[in-house]
């Protein structure tokens, strides 16, 4: 089950641990209504670089190209809804046939270009090796509170984004080996990844903090130099579509169970009842940058995506951490016993049973720092 009936299923009889689902579910709505324009913007660009739009362009133009993309309110909602539609396509045909196969190829391919595309290794040593005295200097609670911030975000933790793909896995599976195989490749592909973007950050002089502009202005920059470019930069641009796709797929899959859970809707039914919400809701995104470009709720230069990912990233996703932790360790929620039992059943890594204190009382201390952190820098800073 999803988030939206395993609560109901776990808790004791008159506990209100359920209402968390609601949270959770309106949590899955809001990423899904800021990501699918990022997508979007993913999808463009191959469609751009299999044109060849790039090709002779100056850094500063292949910058306002991408400029222009997000202060067009036509094209930005065009590609969120393309991105939309094909994202409901796959969660229709089903999980095995559609979700699995797909992003198994997906991810599978998109390795493959990263290990291979010429140059990647280059500046390494800037990459990999720390400068303590800039981590002093940016603070080292800024420094953690970045890297669980994007763990959070990029594994999906606290807001049963896991959860749903974890009960389709059959007991004869420990879910603690199937986690560790989640975390070491996610590890891997980010790791591949920094490989490639960072080092061409030096090499084009781009702030290595400035967000979209990395994928979206660094990596053309590269590819019009680089020997057959525009074929290297269309096999980037659409595999970097899978890795968007297989996250927004994800969240799909588990807002469509939602649907389905609560409603006892058809697969069919949940899915195009859900795309007509996610459209609608994702164009105030869309046009953020254009039409809403007045409205930066968390200050100059602000827009709606920077307050949709806060909300998530920062607010229920830590949250959400806390409420499982709470009800995986206490004997007033679903308790350490049975959340042992149902970790190591199956073949396979078992959860250290020493590890209760640290589960119990440490972890939550450093989500719930990371929490206030988040709050008080948006905020207050």
């Amino acid at each position: 089950k999803s988030v939206a009936q395993s609560f109901h299923v776990l808790e004791k009889k008159g506990q209100k641990w359920h209402w968390f689902s609601y949270v959770a579910m309106a949590g899955n709505y809001l990423l899904v209504m800021f990501y699918t324009t990022i997508a979007g913007w993913m999808l463009a660009y191959f469609v751009k670089m299999l044109n060849g739009d790039f090709i002779g362009l100056t850094p500063k133009e292949v910058g306002d190209v991408f400029s222009s993309l997000q202060f067009n309110p036509q094209a930005s909602v065009f590609w969120m809804v393309l991105i939309v539609v094909i994202g409901c396509g796959i969660c229709a045909v089903g999980l095995q046939r559609g979700v699995e196969k797909v992003t198994k190829v997906m991810m599978g391919l998109l390795l493959a270009v990263m290990l291979f595309l010429d140059g990647a290794m280059k500046g390494v040593e800037f990459y990999l090796i720390p400068d303590f005295n800039a981590l002093m200097e940016n603070g080292i609670f800024n420094a953690i509170y970045g890297a669980m911030g994007q763990a959070f975000f990029t594994l999906s933790i606290g807001m049963g984004g896991m959860a749903i793909f974890g009960s389709y896995i059959g007991r004869e599976r420990s879910l603690t080996g199937e986690g560790f195989r989640v975390l070491a490749l996610d590890t891997f592909v980010a790791t591949m990844a920094g490989l490639i973007i960072f080092p061409a950050c030096m090499s084009f002089g781009v702030d290595a903090g400035s967000g979209p502009g990395l994928v979206f202005v660094t990596l053309p920059n590269i590819f019009n130099v680089m020997e057959n470019g525009q074929m290297w930069g269309t096999l980037f641009f659409i595999f970097m579509n899978f890795a968007a796709l297989s996250t927004i797929i994800a969240v799909f899959e588990n807002i469509v169970s939602f649907s389905i859970d609560l409603f006892q809707w058809s697969r069919k039914k949940s899915v195009i009842l859900n795309f007509i919400i996610i459209v609608i809701g994702s164009i105030p995104c869309a046009i953020g940058f254009s039409i809403l470009s007045g409205f930066q709720p968390l200050g100059a230069g602000s827009a709606v995506l920077d307050l949709l990912d806060f909300l998530v990233s920062n607010v229920i996703m830590p949250l959400g951490s806390l409420v499982f932790l709470f009800f995986c360790t206490r004997k007033i929620g679903w308790g350490w016993k049975s959340f042992m039992s149902e970790a190591n059943a199956g073949k396979g890594l078992g959860f250290p049973e020493k590890a209760k204190f640290y589960v119990s009382w440490i972890l939550p201390l450093i989500v719930i720092f990371i929490f206030l952190f988040g709050l008080w820098e948006k905020l207050f800073m």
